[in-house]
């Protein structure tokens, strides 16, 4: 048996950062709020909780006064800036850069398309909290869409501007356009470069991942794919492993593993999504060498 970590997978820099900011800030006050789970990881979570993180939500945020509040890489909407103010909060912002800057240009192609009577659709996830953050750039007037029924809630009569969650697919992306498009031509006879406007706006340090997976997959007998089950990116670049290697197995940890996906002479692989520790791969990569009884070099 052949244990190799993908040293591609884990941590984006955005999940990177903010975590090293929520330890140092914890070094020194011991404690401190994070607006909702820092990382789509349980394991994670719970590591951090033992350090002194508080996970709230946007209700409790409401309730606190005069203390520090931890803003995750997903970002935040106007409004919590706004209430940390009222409320004499100090926000520790981690928000991704990244999705600071796609913030950004939401809020640049919302002011035009109020304009131009147009319309920010937004592909991502309806309540996850990265949307919620660029929604909220839009007075909560994006149309959020993930599948061809939500495709309804356009006017395609009116100008559309697209952008993207940025841990979505690029191949739903792009064929989520290719609908919006065919849509437009269908509704207006034709379509005119005022009418559509499609940014790409998925992280590449993310999408990336998906053609490395596809190789890492291919060259493994087992892959064993760690995640916590909230993480819409870990649900991804699952379905690209198990699209590439009929052997893929999700798991949160190492307990979910099941010994009878292992044959003694397999190559397996260990990868995880941009929410996965890699000290969580590390375990399960342990776990798997203690199910053999003869030596095995594992790779990182």
């Amino acid at each position: 048996m052949d244990v190799t970590i993908d040293k591609n997978s884990g941590y984006c820099f955005g999940v990177e950062y903010a975590i090293k900011m929520a330890e140092d800030e914890m070094v020194e006050d011991q404690k401190l709020y994070c607006l909702g789970d820092i990382v789509h990881n349980d394991m994670e979570v719970k590591r951090l909780s033992n350090k002194g993180l508080v996970v709230i939500d946007r209700e409790d945020l409401r309730c606190l006064h005069d203390c520090k509040v931890l803003i995750r890489a997903h970002g935040e909407p106007p409004e919590t800036y706004r209430m940390a103010i009222e409320n004499n909060i100090e926000l520790i912002d981690a928000s991704c850069p990244v999705v600071l800057k796609l913030q950004h240009r939401v809020k640049t192609a919302f002011d035009k398309m109020e304009k131009q009577q147009g319309q920010i659709v937004i592909y991502g996830k309806k309540g996850h909290a990265e949307v919620i953050g660029l929604t909220g750039q839009t007075l909560e007037k994006a149309i959020v869409v993930m599948d061809d029924e939500d495709l309804n809630q356009i006017d395609f009569s009116k100008p559309v501007t697209l952008f993207s969650q940025t841990t979505k697919s690029t191949r739903g992306f792009y064929a989520l356009k290719e609908k919006i498009q065919k849509r437009i031509e269908e509704a207006k006879g034709k379509m005119d470069e005022v009418d559509f406007n499609a940014n790409d706006s998925i992280c590449r340090q993310v999408s990336n991942r998906e053609p490395q997976l596809q190789k890492f997959s291919e060259e493994n007998d087992v892959i064993i794919f760690v995640s916590g089950k909230k993480s819409s990116n870990g649900k991804a670049l699952y379905q690209v492993c198990k699209g590439v290697n009929p052997r893929s197995y999700f798991v949160e940890n190492e307990e979910e593993i099941v010994s009878d996906w292992i044959r003694a002479d397999d190559k397996i692989g260990i990868c995880g999504a941009t929410s996965t520790p890699m000290w969580l791969m590390e375990q399960v990569r342990d776990h798997l060498l203690s199910l053999d009884t003869r030596s095995v070099e594992a790779g990182i």
